[in-house]
């Protein structure tokens, strides 16, 4: 559904990524590093809940998944231990099962950190530990509350930098505005 539409929890309409990498095999994905200590691989984990043709090569993944890496190496430095994106965790289209709204997965923008170091994030006091950390660091994420209900998260942390949208420099039907052309201010 590139540049299609998904409603969030809100009712809000919020515009799909047009942009993406071309990703041929799983191969190239453990060899594509987005950052040093990330690779795409990681970002593109999911399982059964993905729609079927889905789950195939090649896969394209919105653009602004590496700025989220660039983030979530920057928390990695921060805590100085290796951060771990669950499985369905990063990327999900739009069609993944778990998406039922507009969810920043689908941008390539939120993940789910299920280890940190040797930290399972299992309990409230850890991920409120870590989710603590995260917005001292990470300017504008938003973390998910720890719960059981709907909109919570109680088995990991949930790092999320908004609806990025990433466009390529001269890229075709980019947003360009030509009233922003003479006074952009």
């Amino acid at each position: 559904m590139p540049g299609g539409v998904l409603r969030d929890r809100a009712g809000r309409m919020r515009q799909l990524p047009r942009f993406f990498f071309e990703v041929e095999s799983w191969n190239a994905a453990l060899e594509y590093e987005l950052a040093p200590h990330f690779h795409l691989w990681e970002f593109i984990q999911t399982d059964v809940r993905e729609a079927v043709p889905l789950r195939f090569f090649p896969r394209y993944i919105p653009c602004a998944v590496a700025l989220t890496a660039l983030l979530l190496e920057h928390f990695r430095e921060t805590v100085g231990v290796p951060v771990r994106v669950s499985a369905n965790g990063g990327y999900r289209s739009p069609r993944h099962q778990l998406t039922s709204h507009a969810s920043t997965h689908c941008w390539g923008s939120a993940v789910n950190i299920y280890r940190i170091g040797d930290d399972f994030l299992e309990t409230r006091d850890r991920i409120e530990q870590y989710a603590e950390i995260a917005r001292a660091v990470l300017p504008g994420v938003w973390t998910r509350p720890v719960g059981e209900s709907l909109g919570y998260s109680d088995d990991h942390l949930h790092l999320d930098f908004g609806f990025l949208i990433s466009v390529p420099h001269d890229a075709p039907g980019d947003p360009f505005n030509p009233k922003l052309e003479g006074d952009p201010l």
